[in-house]
C-alpha cells in the first residue's frame, strides 16, 4: 500500500490566517509505526518518545523538524480527559480520523503533493467567518476542549457556534477531572497569544464554564458610575481593559510572559469591586478600596487557572497598583517607588 502523508491542524489553519509557521504535523496513512520509523530514519534523525501516541519526532540533515503521526481510533473507557483508550490505524480514512479532531478549523488537512485542501467539515467556511465549531459528536468526550475554544476564540477572534455551547455545557461536570498543568496549558495561550481576549471570556460564559471562576461572575451586575464607565457592569468594563491588555503588548512586542502577565493583569484588576461597590448619599456608585481588596479574589482566581508562582507573583502588585496614577506627582523618583512596589516579592 501506498504511504499518504498530509499536513494536519494547526500549521494548515495558521498558514490560511496567514500566521508564520515553525510547526509542521503531518499525518501518514498506509504505514505502521516501525515502518513510517524505518523510511524516515533514511533522511534523517528520528526520536520515538511519542511512540505511544504514535509520533515521531523527526530532524532531517538540513536542520528541518516535522511530528509525524498515524491516525488513530479513540475510545472513550473513563471520565476526563484521559479517559480513552488508543488504537494506531493505518488503513482508517483520513475523514474518520479528521472527524476525532476538536474543531472543524483544526480538521482541516492539506496535501503538500497535490495542493489539494481535504476539508470534510466546512472547516474553511467556518475560519472565514470566525466561527469555532465542533467537529462532530466525539466532541463531547473531553472536557478540556471547552477550554481549547475558549483560548481559541481569544486567539483568532472568533465567536462560539450555539450547537458547541450547547455541548459544551454538557461537558461541565467532568471539569473536575482536568489536571492543573492542562487548565493552565489553555489559560497561557489565552493570557500570552490573544488578539480578543473576550472572545475567549464570552466562551466560558455561553458554555456555563464562567461558573468555575466565581471571582468573574461575581462582575457580572456589579455596577459602576455610569459619569466613569458609561459602558456598563464590572464584567464589561473587564472585557473592555483586558481587549485594551492584548493591543498594548501587541503593539509593546511583548514577550509571551510579560504579555501573559499584562493580561491576567487586566482580567484581575478590578476583582474587588463586588466587595467594594455602593452607592452613596448623592446617587454615585462608588468603589473606595477596591484595588486592595481584590488580592485575596485574583490570588485565588489565579490559583483556579494553575497560574505558575512566577507569573503570578508579578500580576498582584499591577492588581494592588492599578490606581496609582490617581493623585500621584508626575516625577522620576515617584516613578522609582512604584516600580519598587510593581515588583514581586522575593
Amino acid at each position: 500500500v501506498l504511504a499518504r502523508a498530509y499536513l494536519v491542524g494547526g500549521c494548515v489553519r495558521d498558514a490560511l490566517l496567514g500566521i508564520a509557521q515553525k510547526d509542521f504535523d503531518l499525518e501518514v496513512y498506509g504505514v505502521d509505526y516501525e515502518a513510517l520509523a524505518r523510511g524516515l530514519s533514511a533522511h534523517g534523525r528520528v526520536d520515538l518518545v511519542g511512540k505511544s501516541f504514535g509520533v515521531i519526532k523527526f530532524s532531517s540533515t538540513s536542520g528541518g523538524q516535522w511530528d509525524f503521526s498515524l491516525p488513530r481510533r479513540d475510545s472513550k473507557t473513563a471520565a476526563g480527559h484521559k479517559g480513552f483508550e488508543v488504537a494506531f490505524d493505518p488503513d482508517i480514512s483520513p475523514q474518520e480520523a479528521a472527524s476525532r479532531r476538536d474543531f472543524t478549523i483544526n480538521a482541516l488537512m492539506f496535501d503538500p503533493r497535490t495542493g489539494e485542501y481535504l476539508d470534510f467539515f466546512g472547516g474553511r467556511e467556518d475560519l472565514a467567518k470566525r466561527v469555532l465549531r465542533h467537529t462532530s459528536a466525539a466532541f463531547v468526550e473531553d472536557p478540556l476542549r471547552v477550554l481549547r475554544g475558549m483560548q481559541f476564540a481569544a486567539r483568532f477572534d472568533m465567536e462560539l457556534a450555539p450547537e458547541t455551547a450547547a455541548l459544551s455545557q454538557q461537558l461541565l461536570p467532568e471539569a473536575g477531572t482536568l489536571a492543573a498543568e492542562r487548565i493552565w496549558g489553555e489559560w497561557q495561550k489565552w493570557a500570552a497569544k490573544s488578539i480578543r481576549p473576550s472572545a475567549g471570556l464570552r466562551v466560558l460564559r455561553e458554555t456555563g464554564w464562567l461558573a468555575l471562576y466565581p471571582e468573574l461572575v461575581a462582575l457580572i451586575d456589579c455596577p459602576q458610575d455610569p459619569h466613569y464607565h458609561p459602558e456598563g457592569d464590572v464584567w464589561v468594563h473587564t472585557l473592555f481593559v483586558c481587549d485594551a491588555a492584548a493591543t498594548v503588548a501587541i503593539r509593546a512586542d511583548l514577550g509571551e510572559e510579560e504579555r501573559a502577565v499584562l493580561v491576567l493583569a487586566a482580567l484581575c484588576h478590578d476583582l474587588g469591586k463586588p466587595e467594594t461597590t455602593a452607592t452613596a448619599a448623592d446617587g454615585r456608585i462608588r468603589s473606595f478600596g477596591h484595588a486592595q481588596a481584590g488580592l485575596a479574589p485574583a490570588a485565588a482566581l489565579l490559583r483556579r487557572l494553575g497560574t505558575p508562582r512566577a507569573i503570578g507573583d508579578r500580576v498582584l502588585p499591577l492588581v494592588a497598583e492599578h490606581m496609582a496614577h490617581y493623585g500621584m506627582e508626575a516625577s522620576p523618583r515617584a516613578v522609582r517607588r512604584l516600580a519598587v512596589r510593581l515588583a514581586p516579592a522575593t
